[in-house]
């Protein structure tokens, strides 16, 4: 039987909040659920980190979206994200937003470009 001082680690609403030290998001990087993320260290480089963040390591050696590292890992999307910034601010994981709405090309652009390819 679990000690009763240990039993709060493997509460499924404690654990979370305990993982990323009470944090619910990073202060300096922004994700979101398609940003795409990868990890610098090799697996065996992540051996020696905290089992969240070696997970997160090892799921991210080749480019993968915030929304399937949480799937994978189990986790809630809040705390994956912290998980990430932190990889992400020590420069353990790149990562790569998608383009902002307002930069994208406008209906006339892509009409014209439909066209140039009907075309062909």
């Amino acid at each position: 039987m679990t000690p009763r001082h240990e039993a709060w680690f493997d509460d499924p609403l404690v654990r979370p909040y305990a993982v990323t030290g009470g944090r619910t998001r990073s202060e300096n990087v922004s994700l979101d659920l398609i940003t795409l993320v990868v990890a610098m260290p090799s697996i065996a480089e992540a051996a020696g980190m905290d089992p969240e963040y070696a997970q997160i390591v090892r799921l991210c050696q080749r480019p993968i979206s915030v929304a399937e590292v949480a799937a994978r890992v189990d986790l809630p999307l809040p705390v994956v994200k912290v998980l990430l910034c932190d990889l992400i601010e020590q420069n353990l994981v790149l990562f790569r937003t998608a383009a902002p709405l307002t930069e994208t090309p406008n209906k006339h652009v892509l009409q014209a470009v439909l066209d140039g390819i009907r075309k062909l």
